[in-house]
């Protein structure tokens, strides 16, 4: 007997036509917040990529990128922990690492990327300073002038008790420029060598004085 005159040939064809209008239909479902969304090329084939495989939902796509203010200023868990260590006697360092965790995290979640992982560090100290961390700028000899700079800018305003709001055009253009770069700073290779680097650099009486603080304030 041929296909065509199978009794059930009708009901087979309507059955895969409409698994296909309803796959056509679930990519286009997919496919339109991502076209909502703001981000790089490659950012969007991610989510996409996460929609479509149903690791997010779809309508998540705002929080998935992340909004400007959640991603630029230090999200609530952050200061509650940084909090916590400055409580516990912790210090100024140990505080400024919640931040660089925080955005190592935003990095790995595709909320933006980071050139290297040192600027992804150096942005977790920007805003552990920005949010009242007593995180002293870097000496010089350390750091390069403008960074120095920044670091002593940031430190003011952290300190100061009435910081001004953050400029909403340069928060969006920042964020911008970072969600260009890629996501490989943040991985575990590359945190390693920007730690044995930093370490390298350091003579062994450093590494020692600093083991031995750390050693004085880690959490009993």
């Amino acid at each position: 007997m041929l296909i065509s005159q199978h009794p059930f040939a009708f009901c087979r064809n309507e059955f895969f036509a409409g698994c296909l209008y309803a796959k056509a239909a679930w990519h286009i479902f997919c496919l339109i917040p991502v076209l909502a969304a703001r981000g790089s090329p490659a950012q969007r084939r991610q989510f996409y990529a996460h929609a479509h495989s149903g690791a997010i939902a779809p309508w998540e796509c705002q929080r998935f990128y992340g909004s400007t203010r959640e991603t630029i200023m230090p999200e609530q868990a952050t200061l509650k922990r940084a909090r916590k260590d400055k409580a516990e006697g912790q210090a100024p360092s140990t505080q400024a690492g919640e931040f660089i965790r925080e955005e190592i995290h935003h990095v790995r979640e595709g909320k933006h990327g980071a050139r290297s992982a040192k600027q992804a560090i150096a942005i977790g100290l920007s805003k552990a300073r920005r949010a009242g961390v007593k995180l002293p700028p870097p000496e010089r000899g350390t750091a390069p002038k403008a960074t120095r700079q920044r670091a002593k800018r940031d430190y003011r305003k952290g300190q100061a008790h009435t910081a001004p709001r953050p400029s909403a055009r340069r928060s969006r253009a920042t964020l911008g420029a970072l969600r260009q770069e890629g996501h490989s700073a943040a991985s575990h290779s590359a945190l390693s060598r920007q730690a044995h680097g930093a370490a390298r650099r350091r003579s062994r009486a450093q590494r020692s004085a600093s083991a031995r603080r750390a050693a004085r304030t880690r959490a009993r």
